[in-house]
């Protein structure tokens, strides 16, 4: 990360238009799913840049967003933050460095894109979740406001195993209904979930993938190991946002918290720790960046198909003035074999 010169009044003056564009057409859409109301983002302490103008056939050049390596291009998804956890959008292809294997890259393809996603909710029924569900619902709930009419849904539940109940389509209506009436019960199968959660988001043609679990972190009845989950994770384009909700202490509770901390970072998304009160802004936060995420492109220098993992490094050079800032990327990918 590079560090900027702190300006406290920079972001209440800049204010990105085309986030304003983003939250209004969201909040329209969906808008009624479980009665609840949204209310439009605070831009008090958001940092937010005017980008240049860009050509117009900037866009029509760069592929699909998803992580991978087209013949000599690989792909990266990466979200930018500031300090209170807010997404920065507006940067442009001089504010990033991309490091391929400790290797600096240049940078051939950039673009901060607004397309269709498929989102998938892994959501805890467990009985460690009695209590807990009503925020469990409010955040499921939230996120879908977000909905567009092109987007792709589907719901995963878990107590003592997984269960697809809701498999992939484009209709949100049922997710939220279900959601609405779920009831805790059993022990806990969260890496199991994940797994299915993951194989049924592959089924989809969208180029934006992501997974949101909702959990208090515990895990005690999986088949699946914590590391066989990491493993998958790196080999899977999706980000996966967790959102941990009334945690406990016990050491199934802490193993779990730190698989879905860990995950999220991997994918080169969050893990979210949410109160009551806290879920309305972790679900506008974790829909623009899925909405607002930028995807950078570069050929490595040294082309090597060895099918071996390749770690990806990300810096900010973010323009002057402006607060210390956090970038958040797949931390690698896997090399072809031919």
């Amino acid at each position: 990360m590079r560090k900027g010169t702190i300006l406290p009044d920079l972001a209440s003056r800049l204010y990105d238009w085309r986030l304003r564009i983003v939250l209004s057409r969201a909040q329209l859409l969906a808008g009624v799913v479980l009665g609840l109301c949204l209310q439009p983002i605070d831009s008090t302490g958001q940092v937010e840049i005017t980008p240049r103008a860009r050509k117009a056939s900037a866009a029509a050049s760069v592929p699909s967003a998803n992580l991978r390596v087209d013949t000599n291009l690989v792909l990266v998804p990466a979200t930018v933050t500031d300090q209170f956890n807010h997404p920065v959008t507006g940067l442009e292809k001089e504010n990033f460095k991309i490091f391929d294997d400790k290797v600096e890259q240049t940078i051939s393809s950039f673009l901060n894109e607004d397309e269709p996603i498929a989102l998938g909710f892994i959501f805890d029924t467990s009985g460690s979740m009695k209590g807990l569900l009503p925020q469990g619902r409010a955040a499921a709930a939230e996120l879908l406001k977000f909905a567009s009419p092109e987007d792709e849904f589907f719901l995963v539940e878990f107590d003592t195993r997984p269960r697809m109940v809701i498999p992939l389509t484009s209709n949100s209506s049922p997710i939220g209904l279900e959601v609405m009436y779920t009831d805790s019960h059993g022990s806990t199968a969260l890496f199991d979930a994940l797994f299915m959660g993951i194989h049924e988001i592959r089924k989809s043609k969208k180029g934006k993938k992501a997974l949101v679990l909702i959990s208090d972190g515990g895990d005690n009845n999986s088949r699946y190991t914590s590391t066989e989950v990491r493993n998958v994770v790196k080999e899977s384009d999706v980000l996966i946002y967790t959102i941990g909700i009334g945690t406990g202490h016990d050491a199934d509770s802490e193993a779990g918290s730190g698989l879905m901390r860990s995950v999220s970072e991997m994918s080169g998304a969050h893990m979210f720790m949410a109160g009551p009160w806290e879920l309305r802004d972790i679900a506008e936060k974790i829909a623009i960046e899925l909405r607002n995420r930028y995807v950078i492109g570069y050929a490595p220098k040294e082309v090597v198909r060895d099918g071996r993992f390749h770690r990806i490094d990300l810096k900010l050079a973010p323009p002057r003035g402006l607060p210390k800032l956090f970038a958040h990327w797949r931390t690698g990918y896997y090399a072809p074999t031919n």
